[in-house]
């Protein structure tokens, strides 16, 4: 991987350009685990030169970080690990959100404990908790600072509002949120605002969870409990619309001896030095691909084509279900 550094925020964190995303290594795409074969991903992608991991305590739930923590036993110095809080989880499931001071501060000391490490070096808040104001919120985020527990602090899915308030009580380092070539719901506002406040951009899902490789099936041949059975893009006519974009993505991957999914990344790291994805991947090709992408330097026509092709009205279908999108702070 070619040692690109990027900064996220102002306040001295610096990643390489592309982090890796643990999640559906223990949750949200179809049954168990392998842990053995995450445990190598993980790996893998030390030696490719990775050094931003993302996990947060309700992906299995619990079951990730701890999987996290033991890859990267003797193997922390250099490496940025991401967590996040926000839900009450009761019998393995979540039932609702809680950024309550206490449990902000709870949840950090189990988290540390799973991943087995005396720090976290960025905390998340997951969603956003409207019972809670965000600035009780991020006061307890900043003890943990003081405590010496955690290095800087993060937002996911935040609107303008919430992100400005936040930003005022403690720096805010980087708002995690889904973005990539056919998911720019951030661009009108939420980037600008970033930038005016100096915060780095973590885009999620930035391979719209498998889609934009190429490789995707229509949403009735994944399992039940995996979240593509129930993504509308993956649904009837809007899965045969979208297609038109993954054909777009092939046909200039072409010319750069490339894949979809590399091109898809390329876009994202074209938009701007302060945005690191964290595309993720339960298997080791799949990690060298999306690493392998950081050498693809599209054109800007290559890059306006893509833009055009997938912008908002273009693609088929909400990015979440209805109840998904009721916990986005838009």
């Amino acid at each position: 991987m070619a040692v690109q550094k990027r900064k996220l925020g102002h306040q001295g964190l610096e990643v390489r350009c592309i982090g890796l995303g643990c999640m559906g290594m223990s949750w949200a795409y179809g049954g168990g685990g392998d842990d053995a074969e995450s445990i190598a991903v993980i790996h893998r992608a030390l030696d490719l030169g990775v050094d931003f991991f993302d996990t947060a305590e309700v992906y299995g739930p619990f079951t990730n970080e701890q999987l996290l923590g033991r890859a990267l036993k003797g193997r922390r110095d250099g490496v940025v690990i991401a967590t996040k809080f926000g839900f009450n989880i009761e019998n393995n499931a979540m039932k609702g959100l809680n950024s309550r001071p206490e449990n902000v501060k709870a949840v950090c000391d189990a988290s540390l404990k799973r991943l087995g490490m005396d720090m976290i070096d960025l905390f998340y808040q997951h969603r956003v908790d409207k019972s809670v104001p965000i600035e009780d919120t991020v006061g307890a985020m900043a003890d943990l600072v003081k405590a010496g527990k955690v290095r800087y602090l993060g937002l996911s899915e935040a609107g303008i509002d919430t992100i400005t308030r936040a930003h005022k009580v403690h720096p805010i380092s980087a708002l995690q949120s889904e973005f990539s070539m056919w998911e720019r719901n951030l661009e009108p506002e939420i980037i600008p605002l970033l930038r005016k406040l100096g915060i780095g951009l973590v885009p999620y899902a930035p391979l719209g969870r498998g889609f934009l490789t190429g490789t995707a099936t229509r949403a009735d041949q994944y399992r039940k409990d995996d979240f593509r059975f129930t993504d509308p893009r993956y649904q009837g006519e809007n899965f045969d619309r979208n297609q038109a974009i993954v054909a777009e993505a092939r046909r200039i991957a072409a010319s750069h001896n490339a894949t979809p999914g590399q091109v898809a990344l390329a876009w994202v790291l074209a938009q701007g030095d302060d945005i690191v994805p964290i595309p993720g991947t339960k298997r080791r090709t799949y990690l060298e691909e999306n690493v392998k992408a950081a050498e693809v330097k599209l054109s800007a026509d290559e890059l306006k084509t893509l833009s055009d092709i997938a912008a908002p009205g273009k693609v088929a279908g909400p990015r979440y279900t209805e109840r998904g999108m009721a916990s986005i702070d838009r």
